[in-house]
């Protein structure tokens, strides 16, 4: 059974019911996941309700009309769960996220009878035994898995020219502002599920741009924290000094809140007011600047809003800026192979990718319908390198961490007694493009990524229809504080808007 049948057969819903169901849920689904929260807590809604609502809409949107294509796969226990919420409520022994229905990215084990396949046909039969970490965190709070999202097949580790959103078990996942255009990777379908609010939050990872790019042109709001801040068990890995998971939401205080679950780290829930803004400093990181004029007039503006709100914000050359390029290429290279290797060995007996020459020769035997537009040559160079006891491996390590950290993001914060470093988070996005691939043409989510300091992206406005954020930067174990200062720039800005599915700019 499809998991779109699945849909028909829990809700019994015809396509003209579907369409009414969706635009009674509408006022409530465009809330966000505190707001759902405190209905719930009221009596005004039910996690059942809520569940219903979410297939419904999932079904209009991302198997019909638009096709988004975000939604990899669903639960098909979400009802029941739903159902043992609402009991857990009425009893008084519910958590925090008690009934809140969430999409998880599909390469974040989650046990039961969804897959974990970062994408992959390989591992289309793929069952974790447990869950990750954090999926039991956010189940002990009392969440509610709606599904898994698609993604860039293997978290965008496949190809230099692959097409953002496309894996060869999900398809291409679409933007729902502009359908031709790109969702950005890799956590293309918690991006872009969220913009078009198929759940009320979802649940991203990022080595390097991957929740602060899909989440800034998607129109959302996405918080990579510090790594290790969550634990990096049960995610299909990349790197064990980049990869972290981290929240996707329509609201800075809904990604504090599901941040704090995953982390369990009660400082988060201290509200946030315009006024944390004054006597703040912020440095403009002019060197991720500069690829469109319009983006950097857009920027302008919030960085006058800033300053309207009593921050002072100063232009900063970060020492080092993009050096560690190459190195941290290279480290990756290492750290997946390694990553991958020790994952797939635990995997059980149906999945018969156990390493990644396995891996590599299952593609090349399904190469038509697995390759059909783009190869594999970053698997093949990660699979010719060596161990982690490489000199190799291990300069590159020291090389990127201290360039991009101590050296650069790190001294420029501190020299200039900053406790933020900002700029514009994305360009605008790009035409899909199977055949030449992804056409990146601004934004620099490596200057927190490869150190493994926290990033936020917020929604700061449009350029044509298309989604712009700005990034908050901070120091290593700074979350809390930047959570502070982006939701505070949310209080003055508030760039949301709900997608208009259109199918492209001119039309």
């Amino acid at each position: 059974m499809t998991r779109f049948a699945l849909i028909a057969l829990a809700l019994s819903l015809n396509p003209t019911e579907a369409a009414r169901a969706d635009s009674v849920a509408r006022e409530v689904v465009e809330l966000d996941a505190t707001a759902q929260l405190a209905l719930m807590a009221d009596g005004k809604r039910s996690s059942h309700d809520l569940v219903v609502e979410y297939l419904s809409r999932i079904n209009a949107l991302d198997r019909g009309g638009p096709k988004l294509n975000a939604v990899i796969e669903l639960n098909p226990d979400a009802l029941k769960l739903a159902q043992a919420r609402d009991r857990e409520r009425a009893e008084g022994r519910c958590g925090v996220l008690c009934g809140l229905p969430i999409l998880i990215k599909d390469n974040i084990d989650v046990a039961g009878p969804m897959a974990t396949s970062a994408g992959s046909l390989a591992l289309s039969d793929h069952h974790a035994r447990k869950n990750a970490p954090l999926v039991e965190r956010l189940l002990a709070a009392g969440v509610v898995i709606l599904g898994k999202t698609n993604l860039s097949e293997w978290a965008n580790f496949r190809s230099s020219q692959s097409s953002s959103g496309w894996s060869s078990r999900g398809g291409q996942t679409r933007n729902p502002h502009v359908l031709d255009r790109s969702p950005c990777g890799s956590s293309s379908g918690s991006g872009a599920a969220m913009a078009a609010r198929l759940s009320a939050a979802t649940i991203g990872t990022e080595t390097d741009g991957s929740i602060i790019c899909p989440a800034a042109i998607n129109g959302v709001v996405g918080m990579k924290p510090t790594v290790g801040w969550i634990a990096q068990a049960g995610i299909i890995p990349i790197s064990s000094s980049q990869d972290s998971a981290g929240p996707i939401t329509a609201s800075v205080r809904d990604a504090r809140l599901l941040l704090g679950v995953m982390a369990a780290r009660k400082e988060l829930v201290a509200l946030a007011n315009s006024a944390a803004l004054r006597g703040k400093r912020f440095g403009i990181a002019r060197q991720a600047m500069g690829f469109n004029a319009a983006v950097d007039a857009e920027f302008a503006q919030a960085v006058q809003l800033l300053r309207q709100a009593g921050a002072e914000v100063i232009d900063v050359e970060i020492p080092n800026y993009g050096k560690y390029r190459d190195a941290e290429f290279l480290l990756l290279k290492y750290e997946f192979k390694a990553g991958l290797n020790e994952y797939l060995s635990r995997t059980d007996a149906r999945v018969a990718v156990k390493s990644l020459s396995d891996l590599i020769a299952f593609n090349q035997r399904n190469q038509a319908r697995v390759m059909p537009w783009f190869g594999q040559e970053t698997l093949l160079a990660a699979n010719a390198l060596g161990d982690l006891n490489s000199v190799k491996y291990l300069t590159a390590s020291r090389s990127a961490k201290a360039l991009a950290g101590a050296k650069g993001a790190l001294k420029s914060l501190r020299d200039k007694r900053l406790d933020a470093l900002i700029a514009p988070s994305n360009a605008p996005a790009w035409r899909i493009d199977w055949v030449n691939g992804d056409n990146y043409s601004g934004g620099d989510a490596s200057i927190a990524a490869v150190p493994g300091y926290p990033a936020i992206t917020v929604p700061m406005g449009f350029l044509h229809q298309l989604p712009l954020g700005i990034s908050f930067i901070g120091g290593p174990n700074s979350d809390a504080a930047l959570l502070q200062l982006a939701e505070s720039f949310e209080q003055v800005r508030s760039a949301r808007r709900m997608p208009t599915y259109r199918a492209s700019i001119e039309q």
